[in-house]
């Protein structure tokens, strides 16, 4: 699918490595596909965000993975998506912490699936250590974030789920069916506006990927948004 994204769009998450920590072959292969202008979010492997248990060799096969990213000056950052299980606390937030030690000069963005963590002191303080911190659209269901601007620095950041509340527990794949309509777009308009202004930039990423409607609602917000520029 990356020869039809660079077609449509500057910027692509990065989602296999979640999953699996490619060789630098792919890696290389991946970058020589693309424009010089095309930059790379990079999600972090699940050993370092759910189970986080990664060792050692974990962290040195993924930081070798993004040595081709670096050297083309095209990975923009990375990004660390924690569970609904990833609860707030002191120990969390050192973990954090940690991670952005781990990644060193490449911004990290992080998001979270728990509502107990979108507190004023525990986003000033991550975004004080120069991560990004990460909006979502996601269903209205207890205890999951709110569809809310947060962060701005060293940009900004929204991550599109959909709204598939009946399928979001138990549906598997399922959770990410759904497409957005005009109306529901145009609303995060104020919100993007605002996360815009501390940086100037902001990354929109659409995860509800079942049948290919991620792609046809970013392409649809990059149109709602040429529409309303002078």
């Amino acid at each position: 699918m990356l020869d039809h994204y660079v077609k449509h769009f500057s910027t692509v998450e990065l989602n296999s490595t979640y999953y699996r920590i490619m060789h630098p072959k792919v890696s290389r292969n991946i970058v020589e596909k693309v424009p010089e202008d095309f930059q790379f979010f990079v999600k972090l492997h699940s050993s370092m965000t759910h189970s986080r248990d990664a060792g050692e060799d974990t962290w040195k096969q993924y930081m070798t993975m993004l040595e081709p990213f670096r050297e083309r000056e095209c990975l923009r950052g990375l990004l660390a998506q924690f569970p609904y299980s990833f609860k707030p606390s002191e120990e969390g937030v050192r973990y954090i912490e940690g991670l952005g030690e781990r990644t060193g000069d490449v911004p990290l963005a992080v998001e979270f699936r728990h509502d107990g963590w979108y507190r004023g002191e525990i986003m000033e303080r991550l975004s004080g250590e120069g991560m990004a911190m990460v909006s979502v659209d996601m269903p209205r269901l207890p205890h999951l974030p709110p569809p809310v601007a947060v962060g701005g620095t060293p940009f900004g950041y929204v991550r599109f789920h959909g709204r598939n509340a009946s399928k979001w527990w138990k549906g598997g794949p399922l959770r990410y069916d759904y497409s957005y309509s005009d109306e529901e777009l145009r609303a995060w308009k104020p919100s993007i506006d605002r996360l815009a202004r501390p940086s100037g930039t902001v990354f929109m990423m659409f995860n509800n990927c079942h049948f290919g409607q991620a792609v046809r609602d970013a392409i649809r917000m990059k149109e709602l948004f040429s529409e309303e520029e002078p």
